[in-house]
C-alpha cells in the first residue's frame, strides 16, 4: 500500500479531520524554516517582543527585515500541499487548519479565514499593539522609507507585524479555538511540524487523548511519533495531491 493510499483510508473513515501544519509544508514554496541549518534563526537573531516595545533601534531593525524581506516569510505562492488542504476543507472533510506558519499561504490557497487558526500570527500585515487595528504593509512602506516611527493612525500605538514574537503572549482565543478543534476531531493530521514548539505541540496529544487517530507526516522524526497511528516521511505536496484523488 502506498503512503497516499494509507492516508486516504484514514480520511475516508473520518467524519471530522483537523490539519495541523508547520514550516515543512511551506519550505516546498521556498519559504525557509526556522531552526534547521540555513534556517531563519541561524542567519539572524530573533528580536524579543520586550526589546521591540522599548527600543527604537530594535523596531528599526524589525521593520527593516520586513520591508527588505530578509526573513523571506512573505511573497511566496501556495504549493500543491496547500491547495490539496484547501480542497479537503471545501469538501467538508477537514473542519479546520491549525498552523504554526505566518506566511498567509493557507488563506492564499483558498481556505476560508474562519477555518484557519494562525497560532503564531501572520506576517502579511501589521497590527496596533494597543487597539489591534489592522494596517496593510503596502500602506506602511512609504512611511518606513520616510523614516517615520510606525504608529497607529487610530490611537498612535506602536505597530508591529501581526506575528507572535518571542516573549509575546500567545493569543488566548486562537489557542482556545485550536484546543476545541483538537478535542472534537476524530482525525488529527500533522504536516511538516517538528512538534517541539510549545504550547502548539500539545495539540496532537489533546486530540489523541480525546480519541482521534493521529497521523504525522514529516521529513524527520518527531517526539510524538511513538503515539501516532501512522508516521510518514514524505514530501507533503505530492503526497497530499495523490491522497486527494483517493478521498471519497
Amino acid at each position: 500500500m502506498s503512503n497516499a493510499e494509507a492516508l486516504a483510508r484514514y480520511f475516508n473513515a473520518s467524519r471530522r479531520a483537523v490539519v495541523f501544519t508547520g514550516a515543512g509544508i511551506s519550505t516546498e514554496s521556498g519559504i525557509p524554516d526556522f531552526r534547521s541549518p540555513g534556517g531563519v534563526w541561524t542567519k539572524m537573531q530573533p528580536i524579543m517582543f520586550q526589546d521591540f516595545v522599548r527600543s527604537a533601534d530594535a523596531r528599526a531593525e524589525a521593520w527593516s527585515r520586513v520591508f527588505n524581506r530578509t526573513a523571506g516569510w512573505t511573497g511566496a505562492a501556495p504549493n500543491a500541499g496547500h491547495y490539496a488542504i484547501a480542497s479537503l476543507v471545501k469538501s467538508g472533510k477537514v473542519s479546520a487548519v491549525i498552523t504554526q506558519n505566518v506566511d498567509n499561504l493557507h488563506l492564499d490557497s483558498g481556505v476560508p479565514e474562519n477555518q484557519v487558526i494562525e497560532l503564531h500570527g501572520n506576517a502579511a500585515y501589521a497590527k496596533c499593539l494597543e487597539c489591534e487595528q489592522r494596517h496593510e504593509l503596502a500602506d506602511l512602506e512609504p512611511r518606513w522609507k520616510a523614516k517615520e516611527e510606525l504608529t497607529c493612525v487610530v490611537c498612535e500605538g506602536l505597530l508591529k507585524t501581526a506575528t507572535i514574537s518571542f516573549g509575546q503572549p500567545m493569543p488566548e482565543d486562537k489557542m482556545e479555538s485550536a484546543t476545541i478543534e483538537s478535542e472534537e476531531c476524530d482525525l488529527f493530521i500533522v504536516l511538516g511540524s517538528s512538534l517541539v514548539v510549545r504550547p502548539a505541540c500539545g495539540l496532537p496529544i489533546i486530540a489523541k487523548q480525546a480519541g482521534a487517530k493521529l497521523i504525522i507526516v514529516n521529513r524527520e522524526e518527531t517526539p510524538l511519533d511513538g503515539i501516532a497511528d501512522l508516521v510518514l516521511h514524505d514530501e507533503i505536496g505530492p503526497l497530499m495531491t495523490k491522497t486527494l484523488t483517493l478521498v471519497v
